[in-house]
């Protein structure tokens, strides 16, 4: 058998949907099937999706066979007003929408090499939903084409021109239970569907004291990584924790692991420690320091980082407006979540004051993680899919 994974940009790159991407094709290929990458040339998410970055053509990354496409010119005046009105929640015409599809990241090369190699492939596997690679390619052949949406409750799902992508799909895969629960309230899904989860490394090496040593970290801290920007509600964080500091007598910090545009405010800077990118070696160090680890999106369709927080022994906080992280830490009782300022801080009180407490909520998050979300049990139940359809 051998299938595709369709993504705008691939690699060992930012990004949940790319690290799923990447993650799955590799143990789908060491487990015996025959994968590929069908990608454009744009290097990540935030590069300049007019530009090729890698040169168009085959290469060999990690023993997948990566084909490259040069990316099609856009319109990129045109789609920043549409997108505008969709960053805040605004309503879009059907013309809008085109607009929109036509001037995402598309690539003309890459449609055309699904059209004429398609008897080749048993399934494409596009990801995630909202981009141009995945609207038109699963066009293509939908009778073999197989969707991971990464769905959030967010403006762009509810656009009209999604729904005849997911009513003809194959089969669609779902991170969550509750991003199936959301798919199925927006769109007419005729396809199989599966929860099938993000698989994850479970034998994660760390070390508490390497990381405190390294950054002269001493106090109890709460840590974020990720992306920082106002998609992933950092400044919420910081927000709250700051009302925090002034309320609450302690030695708590903040951490910040990630890039992005937001910056921490001078007059908050001697509680909130910003270390920028870091080493993966020393973020996975940074969970197992941590007091407790906070997600605050209220958008996530799986959240890697709350499942690598577990596997290194801290417990979660995440936003009650996110069904998707509450459901995880409801499921586990791993970790706690919040949905004002008040309930932040009694949160806050309960992980530091009973450290027991906190060290058995950890446990559990990590034995859910295992017992769920193994590349083994994940594996096992794409086998099962394809068994299927």
């Amino acid at each position: 058998m051998k299938i595709a994974f369709v993504i705008p940009w691939y690699g060992d790159i930012p990004g949940g949907a790319e690290t799923e991407c990447r993650q799955t094709a590799e143990n789908l290929q060491k487990s015996g099937l025959d994968v590929e990458i069908l990608t454009t040339c744009v290097k990540q998410f935030l590069s300049d999706w007019n530009t090729d970055h890698f040169k168009e053509g085959t290469y060999k990354e990690n023993g997948i066979t990566v084909r490259r496409f040069s990316v099609r010119k856009r319109d990129t005046k045109k789609f920043d007003q549409v997108n505008f009105k969709l960053m805040n929640d605004c309503r879009i015409s059907p013309v809008e929408e085109q607009i929109y599809m036509e001037n995402m990241i598309n690539s003309d090369d890459l449609y055309s090499y699904i059209r004429d190699h398609g008897n080749e492939y048993n399934h494409f596997f596009f990801i995630p939903y909202m981009f141009g690679t995945t609207y038109y390619g699963s066009l293509i052949y939908p009778e073999k084409s197989i969707l991971i949406p990464c769905l959030h409750d967010e403006s762009y799902a509810y656009m009209h021109i999604f729904k005849k992508m997911f009513k003809d799909i194959k089969a669609v895969i779902y991170n969550s239970e509750p991003e199936k629960e959301l798919a199925n309230r927006i769109y007419d899904i005729k396809g199989h569907q599966i929860v099938m989860g993000a698989g994850m490394d479970t034998d994660i090496p760390y070390n508490a004291q390497r990381f405190r040593d390294k950054y002269d970290i001493k106090n109890d801290f709460l840590l974020y990584a990720g992306r920082r920007d106002s998609g992933k509600n950092v400044s919420l964080l910081m927000e709250y924790f700051a009302r925090y500091k002034e309320s609450c007598d302690g030695n708590l910090k903040l951490v910040l692991i990630g890039k992005g545009e937001l910056t921490v405010p001078k007059e908050h800077m001697h509680d909130i420690i910003d270390l920028g990118f870091v080493p993966l070696e020393d973020k996975f160090d940074a969970y197992a320091a941590a007091t407790l680890f906070c997600m605050p999106s209220t958008n996530e369709s799986f959240s890697i980082v709350i499942m690598e927080a577990w596997l290194c022994g801290t417990p979660v906080l995440v936003h009650a407006d996110c069904a998707v992280t509450k459901d995880h830490c409801i499921k586990s009782n791993g970790g706690l979540y919040f949905s004002n300022y008040d309930e932040f801080e009694e949160c806050l009180k309960y992980f530091l004051t009973d450290p027991a407490k906190r060290d058995l909520i950890a446990k559990n998050g990590k034995e859910y993680v295992i017992r769920n979300y193994s590349w083994e049990t994940v594996i096992r139940r794409y086998e099962k899919l394809l068994d299927v359809v």
